[in-house]
């Protein structure tokens, strides 16, 4: 009779399959994406912390995309990092990292969606209530928002892993690059149905929420502009929600992808790869996008570099 190992403390990442040749490669392309996500996400945070013109509600609670992206990316990128040089028997994990590591893994993206819907609704007010903006905008809403977004993400996937952390375990092997929900709970023997329900929940209250609050917004939006002859108040409008949208935009498609090709199990390989980019593309588009697009920063590192000495 076949031993059967139960409730190991021990587990073992698959980690991502790389041809010989090119595991140096692929190495220094992490590892040069992660120096850049830290750098340019506390550096952008850091600009408005310490600068008082930078203290308005869009930046405030802009400084959680930067905060979501490094911690997203530095749970998960040094570890794969670490995975790369080691041989497959090598990539042992244990139980409690590994529930930590997904927990953490899941906060980051529903927190993505969560940050964007408050941003949106900040969008809102600037332009379809401009009168009342510093009002309704406060300090006080900013923190509620903040709080809000956090909660939410945080109870969320409490309720997820909750439900994982449950069940008996009869494998050792997680077959991803990182642990997540999905691969902890195939790692049991008993029944998920309830994992999977509340999963498939979980994903579609999600995106539904942040999908249809984007869209409500987006359209009254564009009604204010289209009935409205302030150029002024036009040309903000694209610029702030274009910035947004764009964000949103690449979010969304990294999230459908990486669903999506959880149903073709032949193109296995591929989806750990997009679960990687998942967090490494966003995490280095954030801070460019929003840098190029925002006058406020833009003059600020324009300041910064007067400031340096020259040669």
């Amino acid at each position: 009779m076949e031993n059967i190992t139960y409730n190991s403390l021990t587990l073992q990442l698959e980690g991502l399959s790389i041809s010989n040749d090119s595991p140096q490669l692929m190495f220094v392309f992490l590892l040069f994406s992660y120096v850049f996500i830290i750098v340019a996400n506390v550096g952008i945070a850091f600009m408005i912390i310490f600068d008082n013109s930078l203290h308005q509600p869009m930046y405030l609670l802009f400084c959680n995309l930067p905060f979501n992206d490094v911690l997203g990316n530095s749970i998960m990128v040094p570890r794969v990092l670490a995975d790369i040089l080691r041989p497959p028997s090598e990539r042992l994990i244990s139980y409690y990292e590994c529930v930590a590591q997904a927990f953490t893994s899941h906060i980051y993206g529903t927190a993505s969606h969560t940050v964007l819907m408050i941003m949106a609704f900040d969008r809102y007010v600037a332009i379809c209530n401009p009168l009342r903006y510093s009002a309704i905008m406060s300090t006080r809403m900013v923190l509620k928002l903040t709080v809000s977004a956090w909660g939410v993400a945080f109870v969320l996937v409490g309720i997820l892993l909750g439900l994982t952390v449950r069940l008996n375990r009869c494998r050792t092997l997680i077959s991803n690059p990182y642990c997540d929900n999905a691969s902890l709970f195939k790692l049991s023997c008993e029944s998920v149905v309830i994992n999977n329900i509340y999963g498939l929940t979980f994903t579609v209250v999600l995106f539904t929420s942040s999908i249809g609050s984007i869209v409500l917004t987006y359209t009254r939006i564009t009604v204010v502009c289209l009935t409205s002859r302030n150029k002024s108040l036009n040309s903000k409008a694209l610029k702030t929600c274009s910035t947004h949208l764009l964000v949103f935009l690449i979010m969304v498609f990294n999230g459908m992808s990486i669903i999506t090709l959880h149903r073709f199990p032949q193109y296995s390989d591929f989806r750990k790869l997009c679960t990687i980019f998942f967090h490494i593309i966003p995490g280095s588009l954030n801070p460019i996008i929003y840098g190029v697009q925002s006058t406020e920063i833009k003059k600020l590192l324009s300041k910064l570099k007067r400031m340096l000495p020259h040669p």
